[in-house]
């Protein structure tokens, strides 16, 4: 066929198709159906009806083997009220048989050894009945029931085609099954999920009421008592408003945390100027009382974020560099720059910097460089960072600055689409 030919290119034509090969036609259809859904009962159902579609059978049912491998029960059906035919064993009638041997049958109902049975088919008008066991990976899964009222031409090629259809049932059935254990366990995390956040944020809430109360009493204990108090009793009462402070402060560092993975984002256009000026606003005294100065683009930028998410970031990138850049930090830069997939926003300073092996570890929940002990914190900052990077499907990372510093880089992708 290919002889003085490169190659051959032909048009797909299902029409041809059947002309050529009815055959094979039945099992593309047949195919392109299953394939189409991952819904068990619709699987089933589908199936069924084109059984009959393409065959002259009166009656279609699918039965489905039970966990015990020793029950089958009707999954779905087409054509006859299946009424009396809703359960079988394995040891009973054709059905059972088909699944208990592997095997394909094919029996006249008046042969049926069973004669309650026999009864039963006889007076639905049922002449043939044809078994075709589902099976996938080498286990049995099921049965295809198929009735006739009539004789049915059955030659090798026929069998053959409905024993092809049956593994593709059978297969259908087993991608349905793993599908709906799937959504089974998403649906199990999801109520655990959501059982864990609520826990968490009902335990932040119970919590930080004592430790604002213990800052409080401690306070009015030093303020009223503090005459009375030696000076070791007075330091005891600054360490526990020290100590308190801390833990709300905590307290607010992981609620922060855990919104910045869960709470709801309201994506939409920003200028990237304005969330500096305010940022520049917020932080005006600290840069002027360090003698710091603050670089920032002078053009305009329109990116597509979350406001609240992005002001963040910034913010908790330019308090570190505050906190951790040392006293002879005197520059902090903010940057723009872009991509054919992300804006990228950047925060350097001139500060100590991060040691090289600490690069990769710093945005891991409760991490904290060498650099920063002696300094308050709660090695949250950078998590945060790093989920709200993930949550706008970008990512973050730090590199050392040219001579000193570091500067770290918040990527947010272009494709984001507001909800």
């Amino acid at each position: 066929m290919l002889r003085n030919k490169r190659y051959i290119s032909i048009d797909f034509s299902k029409t041809g198709l059947i002309e050529r090969n009815k055959e094979l036609s039945v099992i593309l259809d047949i195919s392109n159906f299953l394939s189409s859904s991952l819904k068990l009962d619709d699987v089933l159902d589908g199936a069924a009806f084109k059984m009959l579609e393409h065959f002259e059978f009166d009656t279609c049912r699918i039965y489905l083997m039970d966990k015990s491998g020793l029950h089958l029960t009707l999954a779905a059906f087409r054509g006859t009220d299946p009424g009396g035919l809703e359960h079988v064993g394995i040891t009973e009638g054709f059905t059972g048989k088909a699944a208990r041997t592997r095997s394909f049958i094919a029996q006249y109902v008046s042969e049926l050894e069973d004669r309650d049975r026999a009864a039963l088919l006889a007076s639905k008008g049922f002449k043939v009945i044809i078994c075709v066991p589902l099976i996938a990976a080498d286990e049995v899964v099921g049965v295809m029931n198929l009735s006739s009222g009539k004789l049915i031409k059955l030659d090798q090629e026929m069998i053959d085609l409905l024993e092809v259809i049956g593994n593709q049932i059978s297969v259908a059935v087993k991608n349905a099954g793993l599908y709906e254990d799937v959504l089974e366990k998403k649906d199990k995390l999801l109520k655990k999920k959501n059982m864990i956040e609520f826990f968490a944020y009902s335990t932040l809430h119970d919590l930080k009421g004592p430790a604002v109360a213990i800052h409080g009493i401690s306070k009015l204990l030093n303020k009223k008592y503090g005459h009375v108090l030696n000076d070791k009793g007075r330091d005891y009462c600054k360490m526990i408003q020290r100590t308190s402070e801390q833990i709300v402060t905590l307290l607010e560092k992981i609620n922060i945390y855990a919104q910045a993975k869960v709470a709801p984002l309201n994506i939409e256009d920003l200028r990237f100027r304005g969330i500096l000026g305010e940022l520049k606003e917020e932080f005006s005294s600290v840069l002027e009382n360090r003698h710091i100065n603050w670089l920032e683009p002078k053009e305009d930028h329109i990116i597509r974020a979350d406001r609240l998410s992005v002001t963040r970031v910034l913010r908790n990138l330019v308090d570190n560099a505050l906190k951790y850049g040392g006293d002879n930090l005197s520059e902090i830069r903010v940057g723009y720059r872009e991509d054919e997939d992300f804006h990228i926003l950047s925060v350097g300073d001139d500060g100590v910097g991060v040691q090289n092996n600490q690069y990769e570890k710093i945005f891991q929940v409760f991490q904290r460089e060498e650099t920063s002990k002696g300094t308050a914190g709660a090695g949250l900052g950078l998590a945060i960072v790093k989920e709200v990077a993930e949550r706008h499907e970008g990512k973050v990372w730090a590199e050392p600055g040219a001579k000193k510093g570091t500067t770290f880089y918040f990527a947010i992708s272009k494709k984001l689409q507001g909800k």
